[in-house]
């Protein structure tokens, strides 16, 4: 499996011959054509219309929460504890959401995903603070915000870590919009497994 960060919150999942993209944002580039584009909410910077036309294909299946909608594109709609299997990949979204702030209330129903693909299984966090939820969690890759402001800031995403115990943990929501680069070199530096930190565009083969 290819992990590849596109920056912000976005990136492509490659294994084998299918290609899943998570909130696609400010893409640029020749990328692979989506067989699947997740999206954890309808912010701009998450659900980009420009940005999901650019990857997809006649065949692209977009999976959101109500408030994503783009047109011409297959669309399935997902909420917290739903399951999709297509292709080579079991997608489960899990809740997401803020605990003292509005920007990603609950009762909103966005979500975060548990991607099965290959021999691994991957969390992208979506925009959340630590939840309860969390601990429920058996992964293997975690992508966790850490920008702070609308989401976990540094110490609370190695808080996080420690609730979810993954083998390998990935910094995002940084640089661009909020959180900078050193944000993510303090997550890495502190955190209590393996943290790979991936510049835009570069890309990780799971070595594990």
């Amino acid at each position: 499996m290819e992990i590849v960060f596109l920056g912000h919150a976005s990136f492509l999942i490659k294994e084998n011959a299918t290609n899943i993209y998570i909130d696609p944002y400010h893409i640029i580039g020749k990328l692979p054509k989506a067989d699947m584009v997740l999206i954890t909410h309808p912010h701009f910077d998450h659900c980009s219309t420009e940005d999901i036309l650019k990857i997809s294909s006649e065949t692209t299946v977009l999976i959101s929460p109500a408030g994503c909608d783009v047109e011409n594109i297959q669309l399935q709609r997902i909420a917290p504890g739903e399951e999709k299997a297509l292709k080579d990949a079991i997608i489960r979204a899990v809740p997401a959401y803020n605990i003292g702030k509005n920007f990603h209330p609950k009762e909103n129903n966005w979500v975060g995903y548990v991607i099965d693909i290959g021999q691994y299984r991957l969390y992208h966090a979506g925009d959340t603070d630590v939840i309860p939820e969390m601990e429920n969690l058996s992964v293997d890759i975690a992508l966790l915000p850490i920008g702070g402001t609308y989401t976990m800031d540094v110490s609370e995403a190695l808080e996080a870590v420690k609730k979810i115990e993954p083998k390998v943990a990935i910094p995002m929501h940084f640089g661009d919009i909020v959180g900078t680069v050193q944000d993510a070199i303090n997550f890495c530096q502190k955190c209590s497994v393996k943290c790979k930190m991936l510049s835009k565009g570069e890309s990780w083969t799971v070595d594990f």
